[in-house]
């Protein structure tokens, strides 16, 4: 077996460097892809720093690859030689779980994430399990579609998974990474955006991504403006923020959906759930019918990430421009490894 050609940090924190590595032999349920773009999430950087306490190294980040199969094992299903795909967050469950038996892999117990004690997609080549890479539909460029497979399911989910109507009122806080995808996908599936932002000097360019109201957070009357009337907030962002507040912005039935990584424990108001019936609630990623949903959405009403791109070969000047926080919205990797 020929050796996979990488980038790796030997330490938290490190710098990525050329790494080689022996893959063995492919499992009977592994498809092996040749990689062509790989997108840069925070998730990496909170990876090979060990933010979150379960980072092994030699590390080898990226989980939002998209590239061409070159290899599949005997049971591997669905996929052929040649065939382009895109991996997320999720490379391998076990199929035989409850969740798994009901379309939830993203939730089975024993699911592997791609970087989680594996190695990603920042290398030529990467090796998953067949239910974990995706078909492409022929409409998606390959520069845009790895943020699509991480950022993009994770905003998605809870419009398709909660069966959000097309006439409810929509409210995505953070204009960043995820929330400008947030903002494209509840435009197009047909609901009243309502965008929060810190900064004023993001609003035309929210209203531009499908917002049809902009409102600044940082004003205390903008959310007693909106009590009562909002059917779902999806919050993107990784900071504390004004739950009550934002509760009390919810109508009856309301929902405050949670995809940004807050560290800090949510205050919640029973008596605001309570009268109101409203709900808090939050998710990872996306099973894989949700990345099929996603990704024919996406490429049905022209959702795209909006990028930045690299040659793989500057993957370090890449970390450092999202590490600086200048990054719009997205890096997207161009495999560049001889």
């Amino acid at each position: 077996m020929s050796e996979f050609h990488a980038y790796a940090a030997t330490n938290p924190k490190g710098i990525l460097e050329p790494y080689s590595y022996d893959p063995g032999d492919i499992g009977a349920e592994e498809v092996e892809i040749k990689v062509t773009h790989c997108g840069i999430c925070h998730s990496d950087l909170s990876m090979l720093d060990n933010d979150w306490g379960m980072s092994s190294y030699p590390m080898v980040p990226g989980h939002e690859v998209v590239g061409t199969v070159v290899a599949l094992g005997e049971h591997a299903k669905g996929l052929r030689i040649g065939q382009r795909v895109g991996v997320g967050w999720s490379a391998f469950s076990c199929l035989s779980c409850p969740q798994c038996l009901s379309g939830e892999h993203n939730l089975c117990p024993t699911t592997q994430g791609t970087i989680v004690g594996r190695h990603g997609g920042f290398a030529d080549r990467l090796r998953v399990q067949w239910v974990w890479a995706r078909p492409l539909p022929e409409g998606l460029d390959s520069r845009n579609v790895g943020p699509l497979l991480c950022g993009g399911v994770t905003v998605f989910t809870p419009l398709f998974g909660y069966d959000v109507s097309p006439s409810a009122r929509v409210g995505v806080i953070g204009i960043g990474g995820l929330g400008h995808m947030a903002l494209q996908f509840a435009n197009k599936w047909g609901c009243e955006v309502h965008a929060f932002t810190t900064s004023d000097s993001k609003e035309a360019e929210a209203r531009q991504l499908g917002a049809h109201q902009v409102h600044n957070t940082r004003n205390p009357e903008a959310l007693k403006k909106l009590a009562n009337s909002l059917d779902l907030i999806i919050s993107t962002i990784n900071v504390p923020q004004d739950t009550p507040a934002l509760l009390g912005a919810l109508a009856p039935h309301g929902r405050l959906h949670v995809v940004g990584a807050v560290l800090e424990p949510l205050q919640v108001p029973a008596f605001s759930l309570i009268m109101a019936q409203r709900a808090v609630s939050g998710s990872p990623t996306g099973s894989p019918s949700a990345l099929d949903a996603m990704l024919s959405f996406s490429a049905r009403h022209h959702v795209a990430p909006v990028i930045e791109t690299f040659p793989m070969s500057k993957v370090n000047e890449a970390l450092d421009h999202l590490r600086s926080g200048k990054a719009r919205y997205r890096i997207v990797l161009e495999n560049d490894i001889a």
